[in-house]
């Protein structure tokens, strides 16, 4: 990583945690992209984010959270697959 580059990450530290206003720009973003590539955005992330707007958690807790929630969607979709299959079996 070029010296430049660690100059501007450190002013943007330096800078601390965005405004709302920033913040709420940011997430506006996130939500338009997940758009585009056709995803629906849930309840869940939409919650997270306006907690996150608030102040009420702060950025390393809102990837906490979104990361268990995956994991949870994961581990979910993973028993669904295992139930259809001996589902599947018990049929054949």
């Amino acid at each position: 990583m070029g010296e430049k580059w660690k100059l501007e990450l450190e002013a943007y530290i330096r800078q601390g945690e965005p405004t709302r206003s920033q913040k709420s720009e940011a997430w506006q973003t996130a939500i338009g992209l997940q758009q585009v590539d056709g995803l629906t955005t849930s309840e869940y992330l939409l919650n997270t984010a306006k907690e996150h707007i608030e102040g009420n958690i702060n950025i390393a807790q809102v990837q906490n959270i979104i990361k268990e929630e995956n994991n949870y969607t994961i581990i979910k979709n993973e028993v669904r697959i295992q139930n259809y299959e001996i589902v599947k079996t018990e049929k054949e």
